[in-house]
């Protein structure tokens, strides 16, 4: 049987870093293996006009990228990328657009309406509240303009999580046109490991006896690390054996940075800023409990994932579809921005025998969320269109 072609369209792909670009990378190096042929086009982000990642084909398209400095990651394509889009999907079997609301998704939808192609559509996250109020008017008439239309053009709409279904169904998707299909996360590669525990705790400078809050975000206001921040100043009065590692990098790192020094608890509010994909397991293998402080936009997040993966209970703020992953008995819901009761679960969490419970948060992990179970019951839905 020759092989399928698939096209994936994405805003960005790696080695930009961000959700969308891990799943459509862990879902695109399985998909090569059930014999599909996978093209990424996306933006060109600083790299070559083509390159490979794994066995997987990018093509990169020309785009203008300024909203990218204010943390709102949008490219727009530039008039000759048509060239572009028209190519790759014109030789495709199946495209397969990543995000509503991006122009490369609904460029590469109505080519694919025009030539006869199935068009599959992921939908990731949430609406998005922004600081100040004006992009929260931008996102509102995008999703109007673009987001409907591409909505529109798809005949299968994946969710991420029930919440990303019941807002894309707000926005006019067609119910007989859904399927809730969960993240997933390497279950090979994120795993509880106790020699890297300790071996990465004294390259930190952190103590044996220390409890480490975990958290991986972008530091842009909708991840909500002023929230932890607020929240760790008041932990740390109560119990300063705490330690925060936030991991990641953003626009408001240097501010972040700078709140930590007033407010007198630099010393254990550690930014550890970018860490590789390689680096990142040894991380959640340092902590005792992971912390999502996200305030909107959540649809599945793959940190939430991972962390259990590894054995971490989760705190997180109730937002998107993250209750649907995490059992009540090893984890615990707050509303977003409110460090007192984000403070009072996290002190709540640093008194329990946290090692008990580990086999039980992976195993919930194994059973339910593995890229392979994802990707199969993706290539099923690939199966009905083509």
């Amino acid at each position: 049987m020759a092989s399928r072609q698939l096209c994936i369209v994405t805003h960005t792909f790696l080695p930009h870093v961000g959700g969308i670009e891990r799943v459509v990378y862990e879902q695109g190096k399985r998909l090569i293996r059930l014999g599909f042929d996978v093209t990424v086009l996306t933006s060109r982000m600083r790299t070559a006009k083509t390159y490979v990642v794994d066995g997987i084909n990018v093509h990169c398209y020309d785009s203008m990228n300024a909203a990218f400095g204010l943390g709102i990651p949008y490219p727009i394509p530039q008039i000759n990328s048509f060239s572009d889009f028209f190519k790759r999907i014109n030789g495709s079997d199946l495209v397969h657009v990543h995000g509503h609301p991006y122009l490369s998704s609904l460029y590469a939808s109505k080519i694919a309406k025009f030539l006869g192609k199935p068009v599959v559509l992921t939908q990731h996250n949430t609406f998005i509240k922004y600081e100040g109020g004006i992009w929260d008017h931008v996102e509102w008439l995008n999703d109007i303009a673009v987001g409907k239309q591409v909505l529109k053009n798809s005949d299968r709409i994946i969710t991420v999580s029930n919440a990303t279904k019941r807002y894309v169904l707000s926005l006019g998707a067609e119910m007989r046109r859904l399927s809730v299909l969960h993240n997933g996360v390497d279950i090979d590669r994120f795993r509880p490991l106790r020699g890297l525990r300790e071996e990465k705790r004294r390259k930190l400078g952190i103590q044996t006896n220390a409890k480490v809050i975990l958290t991986v975000r972008r530091l842009v206001y909708k991840n909500g690390i002023d929230t932890l921040i607020e929240s760790a100043t008041k932990v740390l009065k109560q119990d300063p054996r705490l330690v925060f590692l936030i991991v990641g990098t953003g626009p408001d790192q240097t501010q972040i940075k700078e709140q930590a020094t007033q407010l007198g608890i630099s010393g254990h509010f550690k930014l550890i800023g970018f860490v590789t994909d390689e680096e990142l397991p040894s991380y959640y293998n340092a902590a005792d409990l992971f912390v999502l402080p996200s305030k909107s936009g959540e649809g599945l997040p793959l940190v939430s994932l991972e962390a259990m993966a590894c054995g971490l209970p989760v705190i997180a703020t109730d937002v998107g579809g993250i209750r649907e992953i995490i059992p009540e008995a090893y984890g615990k819901f707050v509303p977003p921005d409110s460090p007192d009761i984000m403070a009072e679960a996290i002190l709540e969490y640093s008194q329990f025998d946290l090692d008990q419970i580990k086999q039980k948060v992976r195993a919930i992990v194994e059973d339910k969320y593995s890229w392979d179970k994802n990707v199969g019951r993706l290539a099923e839905i690939y199966e009905q269109l083509i």
